[in-house]
This record gives structure tokens, sequence and C-alpha cells, in this order.
């Protein structure tokens, strides 16, 4: 039995009053709602809880307890809406080449979507974390295309597309993909993986971003840092654990689970 959307709950978590449509503008829309309103963050795995893949898990999480996550809950949770609103969507998983060279060797560890809209094949991602992607992009090669912040590409390299944005005049490539959709066991296994690992960055740090407006908002572990496009980052160093806290609840509007347990773990965080 298919589990359905509470699509009306989530309309009112990203804050979006109009109408919903099977159509490129409300794709649009609605990306750029979730990624202002839903932050992407990782305390689950920073503290050592699981992170459910479940639709009922992920939408108690993001929706009703007003949490954050990461990709294969962001994804997830954004797939099913538009589902429930009309939309033909696939489930694709990338390997991350953000900050490493162009030929590092990655596992698959990011969901990212195609959608199906106005005659068109389109990408969206409401979890890329830092550069999370507003609106969606379409599916055509070395076509810069404009968001609300950065312009981004797709760019075709043998079988596969690179995802590039453009920061501060040059582009840099965030990840690669095939374009076939994959099935729901590779994230189980991934998310499992990245939210398990000793090494992983998620289990170690404390992440966190979310897009506000004209600016990124970012944060690992103790620093904090604000972004507009073509702009160096305002950077903010937290004093503790407490201090940082605050701002996750203050200016990434999470519901703070387990917050001195959280604050204590954050101060054992050895200097970077």
């Amino acid at each position: 039995m298919t589990v359905q959307i509470d699509l009306a709950a989530y309309l009112r978590r990203i804050g979006y009053t109009a109408a919903p449509r099977a159509d490129v503008p409300t794709l649009t829309a609605l990306a750029t709602a979730h990624a202002n309103a839903i932050a992407f963050e990782n305390l689950d795995p920073f503290l050592g809880h699981p992170v459910r893949l479940e639709l009922a898990a992920i939408e108690a999480k993001l929706v009703g307890a007003g949490r954050g996550g990461y990709c294969f809950e962001h994804n997830h949770l954004f797939a099913a809406a538009l589902r429930a609103i009309g939309f033909h969507v696939d489930g694709l998983i990338a390997r991350v080449l953000w900050r490493q060279p162009e030929d590092a060797s990655t596992a698959e560890t990011h969901m990212l979507l195609r959608v199906d809209a106005g005659g068109d094949a389109w990408l969206a991602d409401v979890g890329f974390g830092s550069m999370t992607l507003l609106g969606a992009l379409r599916m055509v090669a070395d076509v810069p295309q404009s968001t609300a912040l950065e312009a981004f590409r797709l760019v075709r390299h043998d079988a596969e597309w690179r995802m590039q944005a453009d920061l501060c005049g040059a582009w840099h490539t965030l990840y690669r993909f095939a374009p076939e959709p994959h099935p729901e066991i590779d994230y189980v296994v991934a998310n499992h993986y990245v939210s398990t690992w000793p090494a992983s960055k998620f289990v170690q740090h404390v992440i966190a971003s979310r897009v506000d407006g004209d600016r990124r908002l970012t944060l690992r572990d103790r620093e904090f840092h604000v972004r507009h496009p073509g702009r160096d980052p305002e950077r903010h160093a937290l004093r503790d654990g407490a201090e940082v806290c605050a701002v996750l609840a203050d200016a990434f509007r999470i519901r703070v689970p387990e917050p001195a347990a959280l604050a204590r773990r954050i101060d054992a965080l050895p200097p970077e």
C-alpha cells in the first residue's frame, strides 16, 4: 500500500499558498519555498540517532516536528509532494565532487530528482546543503540557467551529467550523475553509510544550511557564515555549543532536539 503525503500540511510548512499545479512555475516556486523554509541539517547522525527514510518518519520530522534533514529526507519529501500534485518524478543518485578534484573517486551518496513538466525533463534538488538549487534546471547541456541566487548549468560528460554552479565567475562542479532512475534500496544503503560510518562528516561535524531570501546561511561546528551571491561570506565564530544551538534555532529555524546533549557534543569537538 502506497503511503500518501499530507500535502496540505507540507504546503503550510513551506508557506506555499497558491493552488499547486503540475507545471513548471509551480515546480520552481515549490522548490524555492522549500529551500527557504526547511533547513538542511544532520543533527540526528551527529547525535548518534538513526535517519529513517519512510515517508511517515520524514513527514513527522521535517513537517510536524519543525526539523530539517539531509538530502535523502529532503528529496524524498519533495518527491512525494510533487507526485501528489500530479508530476512524474524519478529518483536519481549522484557522486559528490563539491570542493574536490574533478576526477575524484567518490561513492554514490547524494539523492536528486528528475521531474517531467511542460514537456521537458527537469532536475530538482532541495537537499544539497550550502549549494541547494533554487527552482529547477531544464535538463539540457551547456546552457547556463539563472536562479534567484547563482546560475547553474548541466554539462554532459560521457554517459553522465555534471551539475555546476557559477561562483564569482567560475564554474564549480557539485556532483556527477547518470540519468537513469535508481531503486529505493540504493538510497537505504547510502543513507546508512553516510549516517553511521565513523569518518562521515555527518557523524563527525554539526552541519546546517538554509536559503534566506537573497542569501545563504551555513554552519559547520562553531563557524557560522552568511553569504550573498558574488561576495565574500560574513564569518562568525560562535563561542560554544549553547550559542550554536541558539543560532540553529534562530537563523536556521530548527526546533533543536536535545539541546543540552547537542551543546555538550559540540563543546567536545576538537578545534579544526
